[in-house]
């Protein structure tokens, strides 16, 4: 799922391509795309783009007269630019947003269909469209102890549920609990003031040291490659390849639909979390999920 760096990534190209332009139209080719009946999609057709913005994982086009479009990838959603009006072809395809200035096409490689899109009158609709998480980059160290003190849950959940904190998934997750040099399975309440401080740090330097990697390697072009496996990653998505600090093999929880990666000798005091092959041994002795073994 794109998230963070990556959504801001296509914030910003969005910006310089569609503000100030009119939003003609939205082809959906998928009717599962859209979320909402009322207001009509069409109340948004030849509105000025006034700003494009993140709301947590959704990109957002304010649109003049206060609607706005709201886009969520979710997992496997992804956007194309064209500079002249483009069909929505093939499978993949789910949508295309005409503006003034070009086409951004929207895809979803995925068996089942999840990205949404909603439309909102003002800034109510919005905020009811906001799980409320609070934004790592521009909150005080106070404030993001509190937020993830909140509820009592494994380091891993609290950083990627959105009520918590915003913008945050399962890659750079990873990144962060691998950088702060703690477990994913820790709970919140056994945090101590300076491991806390720990997560603080690490969750705004990696968010914000990809983002600018993002940045570069794009330039001026709008993003084509939104992935959630990153060369230069220090633990996702790296199974069993050395740990890039201490060379141990990089191991992995998996549940569900994600799995989580981190480093023993780094993290967990070269303690093996239970990986699937231990959960099929131990069966219903065993949690699947996260919430099972914070339980």
């Amino acid at each position: 799922m794109p998230e963070l760096p990556d959504i801001t990534l296509y914030v910003e190209q969005l910006e310089r391509r569609v503000a100030g332009a009119r939003l003609e139209r939205v082809r959906i080719k998928s009717p599962n795309l859209l979320r909402t009946f009322d207001p009509p999609l069409d109340v948004t057709f030849g509105r000025e783009v006034r700003s494009v913005r993140r709301l947590g994982k959704r990109i957002v086009f304010v649109l003049e007269g206060g609607a706005a479009l709201v886009l969520h990838l979710m997992i496997a959603g992804r956007l194309q630019w064209k500079d002249q009006p483009a069909k929505v072809a093939g499978r993949p395809g789910l949508a295309a947003f005409d503006f003034a200035t070009g086409s951004l096409l929207l895809t979803e490689v995925a068996t089942r269909q999840r990205a949404a899109l909603h439309v909102v009158l003002d800034e109510a609709g919005l905020r009811a469209l906001d799980p409320g998480g609070l934004e790592p980059l521009t909150a005080a160290p106070s404030e993001f102890a509190a937020a993830l003190r909140r509820e009592n849950h494994t380091l891993k959940r609290a950083l990627t549920d959105p009520r918590l904190l915003s913008g945050v998934g399962n890659a750079y997750s990873d990144e962060i609990l691998h950088r702060a040099r703690l477990s994913p399975l820790e709970l919140t309440s056994r945090l101590d003031d300076e491991a806390m401080r720990r997560l603080y740090d690490a969750t705004r330097a990696i968010l914000t040291e990809w983002t600018e990697r993002l940045r570069r390697e794009s330039g001026d072009a709008f993003p084509t490659r939104v992935t959630a496996f990153r060369e230069g990653m220090a633990v996702h998505g790296r199974f069993k390849q050395p740990c890039p600090d201490c060379g141990a093999p990089v191991q992995r929880i998996v549940y569900a639909e994600n799995e989580t990666n981190y480093c023993a000798r780094c993290q967990t005091g070269g303690r093996l979390l239970a990986d699937r092959a231990r959960s099929r041994l131990l069966r219903k002795d065993w949690p699947k999920t996260l919430e099972e073994l914070e339980g």
